[in-house]
């Protein structure tokens, strides 16, 4: 069951001679429950594609379903709330306040929705992702591995359709990265989230269900699930 899904997604910046189509004509299809990894050299679009399925920047044309919802016709507000409520993002940088402890730092998209923390919740995420230890502890005292975790933690505690990863292993080393991605594989699993992530690490994208190609603004392989 397809759970996002963009057609004929494009996506022009500046005009004429000077217009650079960073999405030229984009269909995809990810089914609930999938993980999959988007690759491809920089500058092929797999950023701006990403950013165009969380509704973190709107299409010059073409269509984002996310569970059915077609974001590119929300309004700027509604698209802020659906985007908070309905899809958890990971980026490179870690996004942590450096001034919350690890736990303040995970609820805190709850807070500002005005949601009620499940606290039992909360703490069943610290826990998989094996910062049960470090609940009180500020974002300078972790290491890269371990607020990448706390910013995996803050993704999954509002329980989101979708998880956006963009480049999420980009500042760890080799190892930590394929750790701190194992735990989000597992914890994608026991939630039954959806995972797509962009990556430039072969090694990082072969952990995915599916590796979806993409080079000047079109994707040239869907890739098989496995």
């Amino acid at each position: 069951m397809s759970i996002l899904e963009a057609r004929d997604l494009k996506k022009i910046y500046g005009e004429g001679e000077n217009s650079v189509h960073a999405l030229d004509g984009v269909d995809l299809q990810v089914n609930k429950g999938e993980f999959v990894a988007i690759v491809g050299t920089s500058g092929s679009g797999k950023s701006t594609l990403l950013h165009m399925l969380g509704g973190l920047d709107r299409p010059t044309s073409g269509t984002v379903l996310v569970n059915d919802v077609d974001i590119s016709k929300l309004g700027d507000d509604e698209l802020t709330i659906f985007r908070r409520r309905k899809i958890g993002f990971v980026f490179q940088a870690f996004n942590l306040v450096p001034v919350l402890n690890v736990y303040e730092n995970v609820i805190l998209p709850m807070e500002l929705d005005g949601e009620k923390v499940d606290a039992a919740y909360v703490d069943e995420i610290l826990e998989t992702l094996m910062l049960s230890a470090k609940k009180e502890a500020l974002p300078n005292q972790l290491s890269g591995g371990q607020q990448q975790r706390v910013a995996i933690a803050r993704a999954l505690a509002f329980r989101p359709a979708i998880i956006l990863a963009d480049e999420p292993t980009g500042n760890l080393d080799s190892k930590t990265g394929q750790d701190v991605l194992s735990l989000l594989k597992i914890s994608a699993e026991k939630y039954a989230q959806t995972i797509v992530m962009i990556t430039h690490n072969d090694e990082i994208a072969q952990m995915a269900d599916r590796i979806i190609r993409i080079e000047d603004g079109h994707i040239v392989s869907a890739g098989e699930r496995r």
